[in-house]
């Protein structure tokens, strides 16, 4: 199951749309620094997929952009820190996977959460991956991460994922470190603004789609 980060990690810190084919309801929401006001896609049985049999190519930088709700970011993929979870985001995200789901998760001034079309927080691939993030490695701001139960090993991962928007969000070095946020924190921001307590944020966030670049 994959739920929402360790208990230990909300300890620790003290806390805390409409179908792809729908328009925003303020379509220059988000070039004016606010979110769209959408309504949630419906959840969805993502299904069973296979892990990809090899790593990306070596030597290439590899990003995502995500298109919200609130507006784009992209995330630079760490080929060698993770190269089987990277090489999984990017089957995911050229299939399809991550259009039209939510952040399920925005805990104000720690991190923000999604990757699970079933909405529910336990929803994944029908797979994972293992990238073990090395002793002693730091959960700041931007850096983005794989969300994992308290039960599983470190640095096991499905399709879950989590920005961290605290300066150090003091979390143990137990997630595999997928990447970082490199253009479009302040969507992320944004979206982090949006959370009332630890669990759905004030207004549903949609990820339309995502982009896969390589270069």
């Amino acid at each position: 199951m994959r739920l929402a980060l360790l208990a230990f990690a909300v300890l620790a810190f003290a806390v805390g749309c409409g179908n792809g084919d729908d328009e925003p309801a303020d379509p220059t929401a988000t070039a004016t620094g606010e979110c769209a006001s959408v309504e949630a896609p419906e959840p969805r049985d993502p299904g069973s997929s296979e892990a990809p049999s090899a790593p990306l190519e070596d030597g290439r930088t590899h990003t995502l952009t995500f298109d919200t709700s609130c507006g784009s970011f992209t995330m630079t993929l760490d080929t060698e820190l993770a190269p089987n979870t990277a090489a999984s985001l990017v089957a995911l995200a050229e299939d399809g996977y991550f259009d039209d789901t939510i952040f399920h998760r925005v805990v104000p001034g720690f991190v923000i959460q999604g990757g699970d079309p079933t909405q529910s927080g336990s929803g994944g691939p029908g797979y994972s991956t293992v990238d073990v993030p090395p002793t002693g490695a730091g959960y700041t701001k931007g850096t983005v991460a794989m969300a994992k139960s308290g039960v599983e090993a470190p640095g096991i991962s499905g399709s879950q994922f989590f920005v961290v928007t605290a300066t150090d969000a003091g979390l143990p070095p137990e997630y595999a470190i997928v990447g970082e946020i490199t253009d479009g924190l302040d969507t992320i921001d944004r979206i982090g603004a949006l959370g009332v307590a630890d669990g759905p944020p004030s207004q549903p966030v949609v990820i339309s789609s995502v982009t896969v670049s390589e270069n």
